[in-house]
């Protein structure tokens, strides 16, 4: 990369970047705190993670504008490895997915994004959307009226304010108001200190208290490759989306290691896993972040407020920041998935509601992909299967030709080899393949069939119109074409 073009991502639009990476640290702070009580931690590892990865990626990221921190997708997969083990293996477990990230990058596996189906997509964001919400929920049992009306009160203003002015994010204002009312009132509702403490200290460097044996790996392993996995699906959807917003390319394999060396740093700083945020990236782009220096500041003012102010912080109450998730849920919700539900074809609907209830209900946002991909592939075969075979008959030469038009593979052999009269009394049988392809083992195998089966009752057999590639695997598989060719069993 040259240096004009490094000057251009971090200094070609220093107002704009400043002023959205403040926006964009006020709105981190409840996400963060939110987010880590989602995973079961104190509200600082959450809050270490947003800083460490903010300030890393700028520097070492592919995508200039796009915000990456502690994470809802990421804090759900953690749930468990928490309650079980405890956040020193959290931390162990965050290292290891920045390593398997890197990895990634370096093999490029960026590539394999396009393997991943639009509709895998809308409902890995949408079940991402339901789950967030969900874990919200929790925050209401054993809750007085005075919980629901906060979260009312700090909905309605970050749905409203914005039509007085943009200039200031409306979930700040809203987490400013119900805090004042929560302090004025002196109202029994739980706050952000009862969730855990909040230290006045900047992060400090950590190498995680576990046993580092193969046990240890056992561990932390599965939840290390999901969560690496879920990462960059996140962020690479993620810098797609920004892709777009700003008419610019990215390097996602760049992004893929910057997002190992993220986490690495995260890790080893106090901090949890994390990725791209959809949310914030679209709040800061929007707000005119377009450099790398957006991120940078996002990351830093984070850690300011959080060292100056972090006496207020603990007073805000759980209400406003349930608030400002169910905001989050609802704008990380792909409406227009749902209107769309009557044009896209039945098979694409399928897969996405699938990939949703999937994540739904194992809590898993890998698990839900991988189901969406399968089905995915399984439509996909089922409709390049369809093989045709049509047949005329030249009474004259007393020769049968039967045209094949398709895809034969091990999904279609058996529809093909149906499509024949294998007890043929026809002199000569000319099988036209044209308008086909043969692609595997299988569908050799099942011309084999054919071929051998129709000899047996003393018919010539020719294959006509083979195209270059299916010629080279029959010449290399084909049992017809050896001398006294059987099949096997006979």
């Amino acid at each position: 990369m040259n240096t004009n073009t490094i000057k251009e991502q971090w200094f070609g639009n220093v107002k704009g970047d400043i002023l959205a990476g403040i926006v964009v640290a006020l709105a981190l702070i409840p996400e963060a705190i939110a987010f880590s009580i989602i995973a079961g931690v104190d509200p600082m590892v959450g809050l270490y993670a947003s800083f460490a990865i903010a300030v890393t990626i700028a520097i070492v990221g592919g995508r200039p504008g796009m915000i990456s921190a502690a994470t809802g997708a990421m804090a759900l997969l953690m749930v468990t490895l928490v309650a079980d083990h405890g956040l020193q293996y959290l931390m162990a477990a965050t290292i290891l997915t920045g390593l398997l990230q890197i990895l990634f990058g370096v093999f490029k596996l960026a590539r394999f994004m396009k393997f991943i189906p639009r509709s895998v997509m809308i409902g890995f964001v949408n079940a991402l959307a339901i789950l967030i919400f969900m874990a919200q929920l929790e925050q209401f049992v054993d809750a007085t009226w005075v919980m629901y009306a906060m979260v009312a009160g700090a909905l309605a203003i970050i749905y409203l304010f914005p039509r007085i002015t943009k200039a200031v994010p409306s979930p700040l204002v809203a987490i400013i108001v119900i805090t004042v009312i929560a302090l004025m009132t002196k109202s029994d509702v739980r706050t952000v200190g009862d969730m855990g403490t909040l230290t006045s200290t900047l992060p400090s460097f950590l190498i995680p208290d576990v046993p580092f044996n193969l046990e240890t790996l056992k561990i932390i392993f599965p939840y290390s490759i999901a969560l690496a996995i879920v990462g960059l699906l996140e962020s690479l959807l993620t810098a797609s989306i920004v892709d777009d917003m700003t008419d610019t390319s990215s390097d996602k394999n760049k992004e893929s290691r910057g997002q190992g060396i993220a986490n690495i740093v995260a890790g080893l700083f106090g901090g949890m896993a994390g990725c791209a945020m959809i949310g914030q990236s679209v709040i800061n782009v929007k707000s005119g972040g377009r450099g790398r220096l957006s991120a940078f500041v996002a990351g830093t003012f984070l850690m300011f407020l959080i060292i100056v102010l972090g006496n207020i912080v603990v007073q805000i109450p759980m209400a406003a920041l349930v608030g400002v998730m169910i905001m989050v849920s609802i704008g990380t919700f792909d409406w227009s998935s749902i209107k769309g539900i009557a044009k896209t074809p039945v098979t694409d609907s399928i897969v996405m509601v699938v990939t949703t209830v999937t994540t739904v209900f194992t809590h898993d946002l890998s698990k839900g992909v991988f189901a969406g991909i399968i089905l995915s592939a399984i439509f996909f075969v089922a409709k390049i299967s369809k093989v045709k075979v049509t047949s005329t008959f030249d009474v004259a030469a007393d020769r049968r030709t039967y045209f094949v038009t398709g895809q034969v593979f091990f999904a279609s052999v058996t529809d093909l080899i149906e499509s024949f009269d294998l007890k043929e009394v026809a002199k000569e049988v000319v099988i036209d393949l044209t308008h086909a392809h043969v692609w595997d083992d299988s569908a050799v195998a099942a011309i084999d069939k054919i071929v051998i089966k129709l000899r047996e009752s003393g018919t010539l057999v020719r294959l006509h119109g083979l195209n270059e590639p299916s010629s080279h695997l029959i010449d290399k598989l084909a049992v017809h074409k050896q001398e006294g060719a059987k099949l096997s069993g006979h």
